[in-house]
C-alpha cells in the first residue's frame, strides 16, 4: 500500500541508513513486509546501492528499488551551506517508480521514533505536510522572502517544511510540473531551495495541503539552545518533544558531526547509528566510516 522514499548521495549515505534502521523499529513485522523502500540518488556507487538493498531486506521491508536521477532544470540553490542539489530529487519520484498508492517521503537527517503512517488517513487526496516551526507563515522569518510584499493576499498563509511528505502517488506528476513552473516564475522568492519551490507551487496554484500534526516532523531544538535562545522567538516547547513521532535535525549542526553538541536528541540518533554500524559489520561492509563520538557531550 505504501512506500517510504529517501533521496541520498554518498555524503548522506550513513544518515540514510540510520533513518531506515530507525524506521524499521517503529513498524510491526507485517507492516515492514507490506512496505517498500524507494531511493533516488545522484551519485551512489553500485556497491552502496547493493548495500542499501541488503540493509532494507535485513530490516524486513518487502520491496526495495533504487534509481539514479538528476534534479530538474532550473533547480535553485541559494542556500547551499550544508544542502546539496540532491534535495531536489524529491520531485523526481513518479507513480511508476514508487509502485504503491502512497508515498511517505523522509529526509535523511531525520530519525523516526514512532509510527509515522497515521497521517495517510487524513489526506483525502491531498499532499500532507507539517507547518514549519521556525517559519510558520508567508512573511514571517525567511519564508519566501519578498512574496508577502508583492502578493499581500498571500501574507500569513501557512508555510510548510519540505522534509516530510505524505502523498498519494497520483499527485507526484502535478507536484513536479508545478514546482518547475514555480521556479521559472518565482525564482526571486526562493531562499530555502526546494522547500520554497514546493510552497510557492501550492500558493500560486491554490492547491490545498493537508496540515499534519507537528509531532510527525518535530525539530530537535537542543543543538540550537546550546548556542543561544533564538529559537525561543518561535517556540516554547521542550528541546526534545516526548510526543514526537519523528525527530528532524534541521540546520547545519548534524548529529553525525563530531562537533555537534551531545544533546539528548543527538545521543538518541548516535545510538541508532551504532546499531546501524553493527548491521553493516554483520554484512561484511567496511566502506562507510562511522565517526567515533566523544563522551564529552554526555550529560
Amino acid at each position: 500500500m505504501l512506500a517510504f522514499g529517501l533521496c541520498l548521495d554518498e555524503a548522506y549515505l550513513l544518515p540514510g541508513l540510520v533513518a531506515v534502521e530507525s524506521l524499521a523499529g517503529t513498524l510491526s513485522p507485517g507492516q515492514r513486509r507490506r512496505a517498500a523502500i524507494r531511493v533516488l540518488t545522484l551519485d551512489l556507487s553500485r556497491q552502496h546501492g547493493h548495500l542499501l538493498a541488503q540493509v532494507c531486506a535485513r530490516a524486513g521491508f518487502g520491496s526495495f528499488d533504487l534509481a539514479w536521477a538528476s534534479p530538474m532544470a532550473g533547480a535553485l540553490m541559494p542556500d547551499d551551506d550544508y544542502i546539496s542539489v540532491t534535495a531536489y530529487l524529491r520531485f523526481a519520484f513518479t507513480e511508476q517508480f514508487v509502485g504503491r498508492p502512497y508515498l511517505i517521503y523522509v529526509d535523511a537527517d531525520t530519525l523516526p521514533v514512532d509510527d509515522i503512517t497515521p497521517p495517510l488517513h487524513t489526506l483525502s487526496g491531498r499532499l500532507g505536510l507539517v507547518v514549519d516551526e521556525f517559519n510558520p507563515a508567508v512573511g514571517r522569518g525567511h519564508a519566501l522572502p519578498g512574496l508577502a510584499e508583492d502578493r499581500p493576499d498571500l501574507a500569513g498563509r501557512p508555510y510548510f517544511n519540505g522534509g516530510m511528505w505524505w502523498a498519494p502517488t497520483r499527485l507526484l506528476h502535478a507536484v513536479r510540473d508545478g514546482v518547475v513552473t514555480a521556479l521559472a516564475d518565482g525564482g526571486r522568492y526562493i531562499y530555502h531551495n526546494d522547500q520554497d519551490a514546493l510552497n510557492l507551487w501550492a500558493l500560486q496554484t491554490g492547491t490545498p495541503i493537508a496540515t499534519v500534526e507537528p509531532r510527525f516532523n518535530s525539530y530537535e531544538l537542543g543543538r540550537f539552545l546550546e548556542r543561544s535562545n533564538w529559537v525561543r522567538r518561535y517556540t516554547t516547547r521542550a528541546p526534545l518533544d516526548t510526543r514526537a513521532g519523528l525527530l528532524h535535525y534541521v540546520g547545519s549542526r548534524k548529529p553525525w558531526h563530531p562537533t555537534c553538541p551531545g544533546t539528548e536528541g543527538v545521543r538518541l540518533w548516535r545510538a541508532h547509528a551504532k546499531a546501524t554500524a553493527r548491521t553493516l559489520l554483520r554484512l561484511g561492509d567496511h566502506s562507510i566510516p562511522v565517526p567515533r563520538w566523544s563522551a564529552r557531550g554526555r550529560r
